[in-house]
């Protein structure tokens, strides 16, 4: 098993071939295809790619990634290849163009081996809500491994590829990390393009890693990250020379916010380990202060206003003309839109819909939408206060390990889940989930570290530093 980027480098120093790598993926994808991470495998182009770096390694013109097989959720764009978004809406729909963030993995010789399974249009916090099955945590086959990029994760987790690409909204990536023991970066919003990532909401959405180490996470921003023509949103501020690694040689600044590390709904055992942690760190050196930040109950609200209307615009195209899938028993213009919609959605994307659709009603776009917005700058002017005085924030990732399948039937307890990640997509504030913690029952949860707009350097070397520190 290859469990980072080291270690793949390393059999291919002692004399093994990039082909027998992707073999070995292959054959673990199919031992265990119970756990439902790929819905599709891509097993031709994958060793076609294997053959032609194995060539280029033997005339020293291979690329930074040579070796690194990567999995990509299925609402990332892979030319020729098939993309769903794990929906039913979209089956039958092969991309036209590679999303730019695979372009440039594939310019430096990674390997895409499939798209992996996620929840509906990247819309769950527990990867239950795919048209093609619950995706199932490798270290617990009862548990939910989160969402919505569990398939990212658990491909990961358990070792069936190198590393993984998902998508982060209001959590999907450092969640599914949390609750698999991997490492999810969310990077600041425009650091990486999201030019053919098919879009949930707009404003929040972000692509970023799953990784068994904080120096794949760091090697895989700095060859993704940088400015695209393609996506005005995406910054051209330079790309930082991420993954040198630098040790902590001086005392940090970190602030706890008090709503958080004391919520009432963070697990005893999650709360001792984190505890442990910032003792650690006091220990080290470093200031270590509780602060208020009095808007954490408004956060989760605010997000799925705002979240929804942005979903309820960008989801408007896949209505069976311009999109998708178009149903056989519509008689009718309006027929068509009503039931190629109703049978292509699943349950949880038609609420949002529904939601979003609402918020921004006549009548209703003030009292909610308009409102959402401005409660979203006060937490944008709160957080850059904080980040003035302080280098990071530290909090619980999630306020408890995974849970089990089929076990949260409440939607509204579903979106709680998210409380603690959502924050920095309001904000647009690059963050982590760090492997951290292990709870009596042997499910893992992460300790999520946040840094201010384009400091991924530095969050990505104190993100080292604190896997080294226990």
């Amino acid at each position: 098993m290859y469990t980072n980027f080291a270690e793949v480098k390393h059999a291919l120093a002692s004399g093994k071939q990039v082909l027998d790598i992707v073999n070995h993926y292959l054959t673990e994808i199919e031992r265990q295809q119970e756990l439902n991470a790929f819905l599709e495998v891509f097993s031709a182009s994958a060793l076609q790619q294997a053959k032609e770096i194995d060539d280029k390694i033997k005339t020293g013109t291979q690329g930074r990634l040579a070796g690194m097989v990567i999995g990509l959720k299925d609402n990332i764009c892979y030319k020729g290849h098939a993309v769903t978004a794990s929906s039913k809406i979209l089956t039958g729909f092969k991309s036209l163009f590679s999303a730019t963030v695979v372009e440039r993995l594939l310019a430096q010789d990674a390997i895409i081996i499939g798209r992996l399974n996620c929840d509906e249009f990247a819309m769950g916090s527990s990867n239950e809500n795919s048209a093609f099955g619950p995706v199932k945590n490798p270290l617990n086959t009862n548990y939910v491994p989160g969402g919505s990029s569990g398939g990212s994760a658990v491909a990961v987790a358990a070792g069936l590829c190198t590393v993984a690409l998902g998508s982060d909204t209001g959590g999907s990536i450092r969640q599914p990390a949390s609750f698999t023991g991997t490492v999810g970066l969310k990077p600041t919003y425009g650091r990486i393009s999201r030019y053919g990532l098919i879009a949930y909401a707009s404003s929040f959405d972000q692509i970023g890693p799953f990784t068994n180490s904080v120096e794949d996470a760091a090697l895989l921003l700095e060859i993704m990250a940088g400015k695209d023509e393609f996506d005005t949103t995406a910054s051209s501020k330079p790309v930082d020379d991420y993954s040198n690694i630098l040790p902590i040689d001086s005392p940090r600044k970190i602030a706890l916010l008090t709503e958080a590390v004391n919520h009432p709904g963070v697990n005893k055992e999650v709360k001792a380990t984190f505890d442990t942690i910032v003792k650690q760190l006091t220990q080290a050196g470093h200031v270590v202060e509780e602060v208020s930040f009095p808007y954490m109950e408004q956060m989760v609200p605010t997000y799925y206003v705002l979240t929804t209307a942005e979903a309820s615009s960008n989801l408007s195209r896949f209505d069976g003309v311009h999109y998708g899938h178009r149903s056989e028993l519509a008689q009718g213009v309006e027929q068509t839109y009503t039931k190629s919609r109703s049978e292509g959605f699943g349950p949880e994307v038609k609420r949002r819909i529904m939601a979003g659709t609402f918020v921004l009603s006549q009548g209703y776009y003030d009292a909610y939408y308009t409102k959402a917005q401005k409660v979203r700058r006060v937490l944008q002017n709160k957080t850059n206060e904080l980040f003035a005085q302080y280098d990071f924030i530290l909090m619980p990732t999630s306020p408890d390990s995974a849970f089990e399948l089929n076990a949260m039937k409440d939607p509204i307890q579903m979106y709680l889940q998210d409380i603690f990640t959502v924050h920095a997509n309001h904000t647009g504030n690059p963050a982590i989930s760090i492997p951290l913690g292990r709870k009596t029952d042997g499910m893992p949860f992460g300790i999520q570290l946040m840094a201010n707009h384009f400091n991924e350097k530095a969050l990505l070397d104190f993100s080292n530093y604190l896997m080294n520190l226990a």
